[in-house]
């Protein structure tokens, strides 16, 4: 009876561990051994919120910010509406963004003062907000990594003078009146031309929101209104090529001296064969990695330059393939 007991003892001490084996908790994924790995601390995340994606240059913009990311171990998404004249849009995203408590925020504001309020908000939550292409009309902004945009285009209309020989009618197209990079590219050129060029005559300012097709119209029908006109500036890509295929439909090649700002490939075509007389080119690439770099600065504490100017360069058909041009344009 007693060798009965003991052995019974046994077997019931057996089976209790084996029970407490079987519920212990699984070792957590990715130990290998007595200790478990510590997860790895999550990147920061900073969206990069674009005026949209329907230009290839905003595609080079996230070229440039993805390089940053990568370089500087962050994640960040880039996105924007379908249209730069979708404000409300934007705006819909710069509330999402905030929502999801990021790090920073890189903001190309479409409404230099719409988005205003919504920049407070970010500023109650600590989110510090980088400006890039476009500035907003607030000194919440960080800082913002953009063209001196009244400088290019006073530059352009320096370029159009020339061109012109000093006298006679010009015209622009912008692609809005309510973003920095459209009011100063308008002032620049415009008021370059009033101060320095009395013999030359601004006869109309239109506004076609960076459509190709709205710009081509608003184009064509200025050019009809005003026959003698000698040229013609289009303040962004899309305006630009507005303005192209306005005075290739009306036959006017070689009549009406076209500027333009930014690159793309129909731009740099029409420079290559002379339709276009030259264009004002930007860093975007730049653009994109200096607003990143400026983020994870901001996010650290770093100094960062409140204004940082990405440059700008003037290229024609006898310097568009230079070493110096060629990685600052885009297809």
């Amino acid at each position: 009876m007693k060798r009965t007991t003991v052995f019974s003892m046994l077997a019931g001490a057996t089976a209790a561990a084996v029970l407490v084996s079987a519920c212990a908790a699984p070792r957590p994924a990715g130990t290998t051994g007595g200790q478990a790995q510590q997860p790895a601390a999550a990147k920061p995340y900073i969206p990069v919120i674009s005026k949209g994606f329907q230009h290839q240059f905003w595609q080079a913009v996230k070229l440039g910010s993805e390089r940053a990311a990568k370089d500087f171990n962050v994640d960040i998404t880039f996105e924007g509406p379908e249209s730069e004249a979708q404000v409300d849009k934007q705006i819909e995203m710069l509330q999402t963004a905030i929502d999801k408590k990021p790090a920073a925020i890189c903001l190309a504001a479409l409404d230099s003062k719409a988005v205003i309020p919504l920049l407070e908000k970010a500023k109650a939550a600590n989110i510090p907000i980088i400006g890039f292409d476009s500035g907003v009309d607030s000194d919440i902004p960080v800082a913002t990594a953009a063209t001196d945009n009244i400088a290019a285009a006073a530059y352009a209309a320096d370029k159009m003078a020339e061109l012109i020989g000093g006298e006679g009618e010009v015209a622009v197209i912008v692609h809005d009146q309510t973003s920095r990079t459209g009011i100063d590219r308008r002032d620049g050129f415009v008021n370059r031309i009033k101060e320095k060029y009395p013999k030359i005559t601004i006869v109309d300012v239109q506004y076609g929101g960076g459509d190709h097709l709205k710009s081509t119209d608003l184009a064509k029908a200025i050019i009809q209104a005003h026959p003698n006109l000698k040229g013609f500036f289009g303040a962004n890509e899309g305006s630009a090529i507005g303005v192209l295929n306005a005075v290739t439909e009306l036959k006017k090649e070689g009549q009406i001296v076209v500027i333009g700002y930014d690159a793309g490939k129909q731009q740099k075509d029409a420079v290559r064969s002379g339709v276009m007389a030259g264009a004002i080119t930007q860093d975007p690439i730049g653009i994109g990695y200096k607003c990143v770099e400026a983020a994870v600065k901001a996010i650290k504490g770093e100094k960062v330059e409140k204004n940082i100017d990405t440059g700008f360069k003037w290229y024609d058909k006898t310097n568009i393939d230079s070493e110096e041009i060629k990685p600052l344009l885009y297809d």
